[in-house]
């Protein structure tokens, strides 16, 4: 059992990047650490209190310091929700995979929640296939299965949704001003290591003066 310290110990914003980095260039899902989300809790846990301090300190140097601390938690928070929308994609590809196929079940480098997610979702798809295909091609009506609750499930298309095509995820290697892009939107400030979704031909300006670098 790993104590709270080696947890957080075990975690930094360079791994959360090399993490997000790998899960991106790899088409299967990537092995995580048994213990990643309470790693993710402390590390969390612990650049708020850090935050708090500085804040709480009245000087030009811990307001300096403060400004970078929050701004690692949000580019933390933006490499956070895009690992997770990365491996909930590769999970519900892997649950249409199976709904159709009927092959074994693959757990392969998920962790306990994400295996939860893809037992829920293959069950879902297996029931309204059976339910409605399955009931067509015996020549009767559908019938919709009986399920606890109808919610929306995010479906990727090609693993990746619209949105996410015309946009590229890059990190700053150098403060950049506010500037105006094609599209007559202003975009910035932004600090050194900031991480930003943008608009593909803003990125690729960017990109060729080696302002950013992709993260793929």
């Amino acid at each position: 059992m790993e104590s709270l310290e080696e947890v957080k110990e075990l975690i930094t914003y360079e791994s959360l990047y090399e993490t997000l980095r790998k899960e991106k260039i790899n088409p299967e899902l990537q092995e995580l650490n048994p213990i990643f989300f309470k790693q993710v809790q402390m590390y969390v846990k612990d650049k708020e209190a850090i935050l708090k301090s500085q804040e709480g300190k009245d000087s030009v140097f811990s307001s300096v310091e403060a400004q970078k601390t929050r701004k690692q938690i949000e580019n933390s928070q933006k490499i956070m929700i895009e690992l997770y929308e990365r491996r909930e994609s590769k999970i519900i590809q892997l649950a249409m995979f199976h709904s159709r196929t009927n092959s074994p079940n693959e757990f392969n480098n998920m962790l306990p929640e994400e295996m939860e997610l893809y037992k829920r979702v293959s069950n879902e798809l297996n029931a309204f296939r059976g339910s409605i295909l399955n009931t067509l091609l015996t020549g009767n009506l559908p019938s919709l299965p009986l399920s606890t609750e109808t919610k929306d499930l995010k479906i990727p298309e090609n693993q990746e949704n619209t949105q996410n095509t015309s946009l590229k995820l890059v990190k700053f290697l150098n403060a950049v001003p506010k500037f105006v892009g094609d599209d007559l939107k202003v975009y910035g400030p932004f600090e050194e290591e900031d991480m930003a979704n943008l608009p593909i031909k803003v990125a690729n300006v960017l990109l060729e003066n080696q302002r950013v670098e992709l993260i793929q």
